[in-house]
């Protein structure tokens, strides 16, 4: 199969592009110039350019790589997923898109756009999505130049109709949940490991958040699901969550983490008012953020391929070697925490 990837050199795009080329595919990627391609197969065919500026420019080289499908991993607006269906009907065979389980009202309920009870769980796709498009802009856009311009027109909800909409060239969307692993640019582990290898002998959790249910995914299980979807005729037409089951509590996350850091010490849950503010949930953790991941498992017969202990170790050994820098020293107040740990073995 002749996959054109448009993306695929961050996080969990270079898994995905090796998993695709170890089972045979032809592969070609359309990135940016600047990126490192050292750990991507070098069979793998390169576009070079910028998606928001010429984009439409590199048409004559997408059609001649003549695409069985095109994996799009990182569609952030409603203009980038109409580009792309606009630019392959009539050259490709489907359009497979990277989206987000932020659709989803449950992810408003947290993000406090949106209003109501919680959203009963666990969510599968056909859970309600979230009535408040734009989820991360704010009453004043961003000026032309800063960097985060993109975030004021992100909506994945768009993204989707326009990948789902088109009957001329098929669509299939996968909702991603939090992911973790090698690689993370968002060191989503990091704050608690650094705890545990500082030799903190308990890590502080509030009562809300210690019970909060969210579902993640190990990088190389994700990359997994997306090859296979990008593969499976089956997959056409259809959106599938992706996702560990079942999902981890905090406090069941953070004693995974310590596990396979080998570290021994005991996680403390607090009142919420009672801990430095850095570490206090806001109150919309009410509202849990699991995703069923049962359709893929039973429509295209998904499973992990790395155990989630196994998972965690990678990911420790990866954040043990690339820390990120700088550090928020406000993150890390020992002495806060300390006498937050005094007064609560006290009361």
């Amino acid at each position: 199969m002749r996959i054109l990837i448009l993306g695929g050199t961050r996080f969990i795009g270079p898994p995905t592009v090796r998993r695709l080329h170890a089972q045979g595919h032809t592969l070609a990627l359309f990135h940016r110039t600047r990126t490192d391609n050292a750990d991507l197969p070098t069979e793998v065919t390169h576009i070079l350019g910028n998606r928001r500026e010429d984009f439409e420019a590199h048409a004559p080289a997408f059609r001649d790589f003549e695409p069985d499908v095109v994996l799009d991993m990182f569609p952030i607006t409603e203009a980038d997923a109409q580009a792309v269906m606009r630019l392959f009907t009539g050259y490709a065979g489907r359009v497979v898109a990277i989206s987000s389980q932020d659709v989803y009202k449950a992810y408003g309920v947290i993000n406090g756009t949106e209003s109501g009870p919680p959203v009963a769980v666990p969510l599968t796709e056909d859970s309600p999505l979230r009535d408040k498009l734009y989820p991360y802009r704010g009453p004043t856009p961003r000026a032309d130049d800063d960097p985060m311009r993109w975030a004021d027109d992100y909506d994945k909800i768009l993204v989707e109709r326009a990948v789902m909409g088109d009957p001329a060239l098929p669509g299939t969307v996968l909702r991603l949940p939090m992911i973790y692993g090698p690689g993370d640019y968002q060191h989503r582990l990091y704050p608690y490991l650094k705890r545990m290898d500082d030799g903190r002998s308990a890590i502080l959790l509030d009562d809300l958040g210690a019970g909060w249910l969210w579902t993640r995914d190990y990088v190389e299980n994700t990359a997994a699901a997306i090859a296979l979807a990008a593969t499976d005729p089956r997959a056409a037409g259809r959106v599938y969550n992706l996702g560990e089951m079942p999902a981890l509590t905090l406090a069941e996350w953070v004693r995974a983490i310590g596990e396979a850091a080998g570290w021994t010490g005991e996680i403390v849950i607090a009142p919420n008012p009672t801990l430095p503010e850095a570490l206090q949930s806001p109150p919309t953790l009410a509202q849990d953020l699991v995703a069923s991941s049962e359709r893929i498992r039973a429509e295209l017969g998904y499973h992990e391929v790395v155990p989630q202990a196994e998972a965690l170790r990678r990911t420790v050994a990866w954040e043990r070697a690339h820390p990120p820098q700088p550090l928020d020293p406000q993150q890390y107040d020992y002495a806060a925490e300390d006498e937050a740990l005094y007064r609560l073995r006290q009361a």
